[in-house]
């Protein structure tokens, strides 16, 4: 049978993108953990970033360590799919079941040892499931799957917050203000157990290991792969490094801005809605993209364009409306949302224009953002940085190993290390905030935290750069266009 021609395995697809809402629901939940350990362990800003850190450097801790142990022995092809799946879970269960001991001995560094074990786990979950979902139908439509894990992961980053936000604080008029380490056992608890749940349910599914794949002798060109012969490969590694530390420092910083007097001094029991917003600008831009992915008529997908942003938009509001949160000054955004439509009606497909165009549309927003006066609006700005990051992973990844041939695994294998990039730059703008402490009279008329996002400004504009430069070199190999489906990381 032709490989183009197998149907999509619909029901084992969907049993594997509940690992795609894990990864979003803990990511997100991570922001909401860093102003409560900040306040109760009393750190500083770049201190209280090392969630980030140790959540990300997991990321790459464990695919190096998956790698090397790949070089002596095919992991995938010797105990399966499922079985590694599964104990990417367990080992994820564990991480969330130390945040109990870690509780009980009010230790941070506990607490960090914990985000890196689950860490860990969704690692070796990433290496699974990417290729799994690719494998499961047709190589064609493979990509559509992705895209479509990737809008389910987005709304796992939505909700993540929201609800771990309430399993703290609680809900509407009786929010508690009194932090407690000890409402963190609960929901991680509840975590550890659904992993179980989750690993138990992968190993008894249907879901079928993947044909095993007979290696293939192939002559090389070089006598090794090396990153410096392709320019694409190494300034696109960058590029992810970038992308996911500037995707990530947004947020991860938001709760010590929006805490700042200019801008309202908002408690920690108020950010949740704020991080939702976010997270949620991800999911309107990676469901928008999801429309490409469709083979429908061009009055339809224009249509579509609109539609399922006003959606999106609405399943932020009712999160929000249902944790009891005042969303009212929420209702201005759709503004920022217009723009991100209309910026991708003119990228189209194009990876390299794709990317272009939305680097140089969330420079903009983190500049204004800078430099308006009235707080209230300026706070939108930078939250819209999310919106303008939502599309950009397939784009980056799309020019980087394009023209690499039979070196595109090895080139893949690279930019999955890049996400430590979410680990590193967020400490490097959390060391910019914490200048304050020193120096409160601030820079420019504006806090040093304020002025700190110039640091996912110069993220924008590397990251437009890329995708201005990166086309040009694959011309010169004769490489003349990629596309780029709708999705992320």
């Amino acid at each position: 049978m032709n490989s183009e021609n197998v149907q999509t395995k619909w029901g084992q697809f969907i049993s594997l993108v509940i690992v795609f809402f894990f990864w979003g629901f803990v990511g997100s939940a991570n922001d909401i953990l860093i102003p409560v350990f900040k306040k109760v362990f009393t750190l500083s800003q770049v201190q209280s970033q090392l969630v980030a850190w140790a959540f990300y450097a997991a990321y790459f801790v464990g695919s190096i360590i998956f790698f090397l142990i790949s070089l002596k022995s095919d992991v995938l092809q010797k105990f399966g799919y499922k079985k590694t799946l599964a104990a990417g879970l367990l080992l994820s269960a564990v991480g969330s079941f130390l945040f109990i001991p870690a509780a009980t001995m009010q230790s941070f560094p506990f607490f960090l040892t914990a985000l890196f074990t689950v860490g860990l786990g969704f690692s070796i979950q990433q290496i699974v499931a990417n290729p799994l979902a690719i494998k499961m139908g047709s190589p064609v439509t493979g990509a559509h799957r992705l895209t479509l894990a990737g809008g389910v992961n987005s709304f796992g980053t939505t909700i993540g917050a929201i609800l771990l936000g309430i399993a703290i604080f609680g809900l509407g008029e009786g929010k508690k203000t009194a932090l407690s380490l000890e409402d963190i056992k609960f929901p991680f608890m509840m975590l550890g157990i659904a992993f179980i749940v989750v690993a138990v349910f992968m190993l008894l599914s249907k879901i079928e290991d993947p044909i095993k794949e007979e290696e293939v002798v192939v002559v090389q060109e070089h006598k090794s792969f090396r990153v410096f012969d392709y320019p694409q490969l190494y300034l696109g590694m960058l590029a992810i490094f970038i992308y996911v530390g500037t995707e990530v420092t947004i947020i991860s910083n938001l709760p010590a801005l929006l805490q700042t007097k200019e801008f309202g001094g908002i408690l920690e029991e108020s950010i949740a809605p704020f991080i939702a917003l976010y997270w949620g600008s991800l999911m309107i831009g990676r469901w928008n993209g999801g429309v490409n992915v469709f083979k429908t008529s061009n009055l339809v997908n224009t249509a579509l364009k609109f539609i399922v942003p006003a959606i999106a938009f609405g399943v932020i509001i009712g999160a929000n409306i249902f944790a009891q949160h005042d969303v009212s000054g929420f209702y201005i955004y759709p503004f920022w949302i217009l723009i991100f439509i209309l910026v991708s009606f003119v990228g189209g497909k194009n990876a390299g224009k794709t990317l272009m165009l939305f680097g140089f549309s969330g420079l903009a927003m983190m500049f204004i953002g800078l430099v308006y006066p009235d707080t209230e609006i300026a706070k939108f700005f930078f939250i819209s940085g999310g919106l303008f990051l939502s599309i950009m992973w397939p784009s980056i990844f799309d020019l980087a190993i394009a023209g690499l041939g039979k070196n595109t695994g090895k080139a893949s294998s690279f930019l999955i290390m890049m996400i430590l990039g979410g680990g590193v730059i967020p400490l490097l703008q959390g060391s910019i905030c914490d200048l304050d402490s020193a120096s409160p009279e601030g820079v420019f008329g504006i806090s040093w935290t304020h002025f700190s996002y110039i640091v996912p400004l110069l993220g924008f504009a590397y990251l437009s750069f890329y995708g201005f430069y990166c086309p040009k070199v694959l011309k010169k190999q004769g490489v003349l266009y990629v596309e780029s489906e709708g999705g992320g990381h």
